[in-house]
């Protein structure tokens, strides 16, 4: 492996359309996979349906990513939704539009993503190497000259780091690109979990609920322990990332309307993961804490009003029992204990104050954050190689001659819905291009 070439490191989404587009705008490319197969975080994402991107138009997409989102305006106007489609379409790959505008294969097999980017390598003649792990790049005076693997010195002259984040280690993802990107000088932003469950204080109680779903409930975050929450404070709509108020006024962290659950060691679901950076980032600085409303559709009013009112036509009823047409099936012992209000008391033995704390606790259900699940566990990294050090309209080091980045070693994350594996695929569209158009010069 000699002569104008350039390499490839890592065989993920942004690697693998590196390596094509580069290949065809006529660059000689080697891809190097330390992994015994291309591809494994595409196979896993989106519960292996892949969930490649999504609807939205361009400003509230490029939202999504934070204030990271300008950085990838270049590359959107080079290739966005529209020549992703097109370009699955090509290698025979049609597309649906699910809820939430999120773009999945029809098919439902995140493989066959995989296989279309296997052939785009194969037509264009992608010199791939598996089982083939890099420990360095070779930079001299300031310009990319090669890449070290455990074997050899490979020789090139430009080299594109695809290496992924940190999160997924199984997939190949271990962090091995950020620590070749800052021996050759570049900055790395904190790498933190992102889409990542949250371990709470209480754990016997979120663990006594296990396994509970709940649908359109609105989850809040505070900065302070759960005991100093004012639930008055809610917001009425959503704060956080992508939403359109994307700071809340603190104590107030993110507050999102949706879907979570109850897990042994705390809370996960949709809403969950959507706030987790924010939560993670917050905890940095302070206590964490979130407030669940069980009922965000009704006003404190309406739902004491409502309270009162069933209290008085089911009188007889028993406390549980009556807790029944409030609640999921196994939240209902967890909360009458959090009650302190006995099981057996009849509906209309159960006075004012009682009933002022049900209506608290099903506005206003707390708990304390003790910390993410590990980078390990995350569904993405967030931090990564410094945006400044990075050309936006090539992909290429503004610090080392020849060097190209793309996807998610970058300091780029976004929430779920497509975002983060169409980044991956412009990203990596435009460093195959800008890389085979510098080795041609």
């Amino acid at each position: 492996m000699s002569g104008k070439q350039i390499i490839v490191i890592g065989g993920g989404a942004s690697g693998l359309m590196a390596a094509g587009r580069a290949a065809e705008s006529g660059g000689k490319v080697v891809l190097l996979e330390k992994m015994s197969e291309t591809g494994k975080k595409i196979l896993i994402s989106g519960q292996t349906r892949c969930n490649l991107s999504n609807t939205l138009e361009l400003e509230n997409f490029l939202r999504m990513y934070g204030k990271n989102g300008q950085f990838l305006r270049q590359a959107f106007h080079r290739f966005f939704r529209d020549e992703l489609l097109a370009f699955m379409q090509k290698y025979g790959v049609a597309t649906k539009v699910e809820r939430g505008g999120r773009i999945f294969p029809v098919s439902d097999k995140a493989g066959d993503i995989v296989q279309a980017l296997q052939r785009y390598l194969a037509d264009f003649k992608v010199d791939l190497h598996k089982d083939t792990n890099v420990s360095g790049i070779i930079v001299v005076r300031g310009k990319v000259t090669g890449v070290q693997t455990r074997l050899s010195v490979i020789p090139a002259n430009g080299v594109i780091l695809a290496a992924g984040g940190a999160s997924f280690q199984h997939t190949g993802s271990a962090g091995d690109g950020y620590r070749m990107a800052e021996a050759v000088g570049h900055t790395i932003i904190k790498l933190r979990p992102a889409l990542v469950p949250l371990i709470v204080k209480e754990v016997e109680f979120a663990k006594s609920m296990q396994g509970v779903s709940l649908k359109n409930i609105r989850l809040t975050a505070f900065s302070c322990p759960a005991d100093k929450i004012d639930a008055s404070l809610t917001p009425k709509h959503d704060y956080g990332r992508g939403t359109g108020y994307e700071k809340a006024k603190l104590p107030v962290i993110e507050s999102r309307l949706g879907e979570m659950m109850f897990t042994h060691f705390g809370i996960g679901g949709p809403v969950t993961l959507q706030m987790s950076l924010a939560v993670v980032d917050a905890l940095a600085k302070g206590p964490v804490s979130v407030s669940i409303d069980l009922k965000p559709g009704l006003t404190g009013e309406q739902l004491r009003r409502r309270l009162q009112r069933d209290f008085e036509t089911f009188s007889k009823r028993t406390y549980r029992s009556l807790l029944k047409e409030l609640l999921p099936q196994k939240m209902i012992e967890p909360f009458i204990g959090l009650t302190g209000i006995p099981a057996d008391k009849l509906g209309h033995q159960i006075v004012v104050g009682e009933r002022e704390k049900i209506l608290q606790t099903l506005k206003s259900l707390r708990f304390n954050i003790q910390s993410p699940l590990p980078l390990s566990s995350a569904m993405v990294t967030a931090g990564g190689v410094s945006l400044k050090e990075i050309d936006p309209y090539t992909m290429a080091s503004r610090l080392v001659k020849g060097l190209y980045f793309c996807g998610e070693i970058m300091d780029i994350d976004a929430d779920t819905g497509g975002y983060n594996l169409q980044a991956a695929f412009s990203t990596g569209y435009v460093a195959g291009e800008s890389a085979a158009e510098f080795v041609k010069e």
